[in-house]
This record gives structure tokens, sequence and C-alpha cells, in this order.
């Protein structure tokens, strides 16, 4: 392979949005080059909170030809790979591991590419070159580590075999099998939980709510306010900082309007209840929900009923909504595997971390049988 030039860019808008998207070589919205550099614009990518962008580029002849989106991170927030007990550690041999390098999405516990390389016959080679240069940065800057979350099935044959640490955990996601319409996906479940579900969604009926599914150019100004206010007040209510900005939620909506959708609940004309969602052309990411009112199954309906309903009308494969939450197995998401792989420099502490890693996936896959012996269909399905 020709030598390659490594950059590491103070932002996205640095890259050329086009060639960016190019190398992603798929609809993928949140390796977007409008999304990441959204981030920035909108200032949900601060310092202050542990986040400082450095997307890295590998140049051929001045052309770039990969890329990867990089952070250097002052804290563990916002990457839903939880390594604080490794930052621990550290801190009691009186070590810093802080900062790290990260290439992730920020906020988004979702699976997609990473090591940006396009398709041709050349991309493999690329692949590597990424992740030696991303090895490279951090030696360079005497990191602790380098860590690649949430990575897709493609970047992850890259990794294996290599002396990046593997680990991974579950996700619940739905799976479309190819059902006509909501009512043939609750033909195949149990006959309770089939019950289950009408009963929940009777509920926001006879609330006298009802929920519609709009696409970012069909939201209008004062919608996107309450939108966001409801996304604040539900952090708040849960102690967590809402970083993203009411203008980001608005970038979404004017720069990728066919991929931004969103269910708002309206009761008497009113918002009361709104989930945020993206998607590729087959899938539908769930991300951010609020409510202003606690009305029995309101959750359910707008964040994963809708959506299921919207993967079938759609024809699309997949509902990813987001990380964590067993109560998502009743409404007919299963466990799919997530990976991440984690480059620790001082061999002492990758060898231990590797030790507690290999527990810790033993412990995962019993999990997940657990989780399958409360599967909600009536026959057995598969999961990743």
């Amino acid at each position: 392979m020709p030598s390659l030039e490594i950059r590491l860019h103070k932002g996205f808008s640095e890259i050329d949005a086009e060639r960016w998207n190019e190398l992603v070589d798929s609809d993928h919205p949140f390796t977007a080059h409008a999304f990441l550099a959204g981030l920035e614009l909108h200032d949900c990518i601060r310092a202050e909170h542990g986040w400082q962008s450095a997307p890295l580029g590998l140049y051929e002849n001045g052309n770039l030809v990969a890329a990867a989106p990089l952070y250097l991170k002052g804290n563990s927030h916002g990457e839903f790979v939880f390594d604080w007990s490794w930052a621990s550690a550290y801190a009691r041999h009186g070590l810093d591991y802080y900062p790290k390098l990260l290439c992730a999405v920020p906020y988004s516990p979702v699976t997609g590419p990473r090591l940006l390389v396009g398709s041709d016959p050349g991309a493999d080679r690329r692949r590597l070159a990424v992740l030696a240069a991303i090895r490279q940065q951090t030696a360079q800057f005497d990191l602790s580590s380098a860590h690649l979350n949430f990575v897709n099935e493609t970047d992850a044959i890259g990794v294996s075999g290599s002396d990046w640490l593997p680990r991974f955990d579950w996700q619940f996601h739905w799976t479309n099998r190819g059902w006509g319409d909501f009512d043939d996906f609750l033909a195949a479940l149990k006959p309770k939980k089939r019950k289950n579900i009408r009963q929940e969604r009777q509920h926001v009926v006879a609330a006298g709510v009802t929920c519609e599914i709009r696409h970012g150019d069909e939201v209008d100004d004062e919608d996107w306010r309450i939108l966001h206010r409801l996304y604040r007040s539900n952090f708040a209510a849960h102690g967590n900082h809402p970083a993203l900005t009411e203008g980001f939620f608005r970038h979404l909506g004017q720069h990728m309007p066919h991929q931004t959708v969103a269910v708002l609940c309206r009761r008497g004309g009113r918002i009361i209840a709104a989930a945020l969602c993206l998607r590729s052309s087959d899938t539908l990411y769930g991300r951010y929900w609020g409510a202003e009112e606690q009305i029995p199954g309101l959750h359910f309906e707008a964040c994963y009923y809708q959506g299921i309903d919207y993967c079938i009308r759609h024809g699309m494969q997949r509902f990813e909504p987001g990380a964590q939450g067993e109560h998502k197995i009743a409404r007919g998401f299963l466990p799919v595997r997530t990976r991440s792989f984690h480059h620790v420099r001082d061999g002492r502490f990758a060898s231990a971390i590797a030790e507690a890693l290999q527990r810790e996936a033993l412990g995962l896959e019993m999990y997940r049988e657990d989780l399958l012996a409360h599967s909600p269909y009536a026959e057995a399905l598969e999961s990743a």
C-alpha cells in the first residue's frame, strides 16, 4: 500500500461531507457527516463535557481514502460501553486513564461503521491502516488506551484476531419476520403477551391520546420546541445531563429530513408526549422520549408499538429502540450482540482487563439463555 498521511482534524467541518459519506458507504444516519458535524455546530460536543473532536483522516496524494470518527475523551460519559472500573484501577495505581481515544458516535449506543474505508477492493487493507493509525496516535499523544465502540460486523471481522481486546454486550432489537401488519406481528406472540400489548394500547386510546408519525421536514417550529423540552425534562427526571441542544434537533430535521422520524402523541390537540427516532433504509433507531403526563402504556406506545408499526408499513427489517431495558422482551424485542474493541497500552492492565472480559463474557452468555427463556414468541426465533 502506498504511504498514507495521517491527519487528526479539529472537527468534521474540516472534512469534505461528500467524501466522508462515500467512505461510510451506507445510509447509516449516525455516521453521516450531517449528524456528526451537527453535534459540533450546535454545541453538543464540548471539552467541559469530556468530548473533543479529533476525526481521523488517511490521505493518499492529498485525497481522503479512509477515516474514523475519533474523539479525545476526558471521562466515560455518553459512551454506553462502561469502563469506569478500568479508570478506577488506573487511579488506584496513581496512573491517568484519561484522556483516552474513542472511535464512536457521541451519545449514541448504536452499532454501525467505525472504520470508514469504502467498499472497493482495497477496503480491507485500508481498514488495517486505520487501526494502525489509531494505535499510532494513541502512542504519540501518550494516551492510556483507544476504544472502538458499537462496531458493526464488517469492522469486527477486520479487528478480530488482532491484540485489540474484544468485548460484547446485549441490546434488545425487533426483527421483521415478513408480517403484513401489526396484527400479524401480534399473532406470532404467545396469547398472554398478545393480550397484554392490546391492553396497553387500549389504555392509550381510552385516555384520548392519538399518535402520529412525522418526518423531519413535516415537523413545524413549535413542535421542535416541544420535542426538545420533553427530551430535556425526561433527562432531568432521571438525573442525566441533556447534552443535545434544540438547535441540533432542528438541524436533523433540516439536513436529514427523511431520516428523522418523530412520534407525536396528542390529547385534545396538544402534544403531551413524543419520541424522536432516526432511520436508514432498513432500520429504525429509537433515541429520545419525553412526556408531561403519566398515562399507562403511553411510553410503550410511543417508543415501541408505533415504531414496530412504522417498520412493518415501510418494509423495514429492524427496530433498535436503544440501550438496556429487559421489559422490551415482552414486547417483541430479543437480545442481539453489540461489540467493542479496546487497545490498552500498559501490558499489565491489558492482561488484567482481558481476564475480566473473559469472565464477563461467560456471564453474558448465561444471561442471554435466561433472556431467551422469556421470549414472547409462540415459536422460537433466533437472536444474534
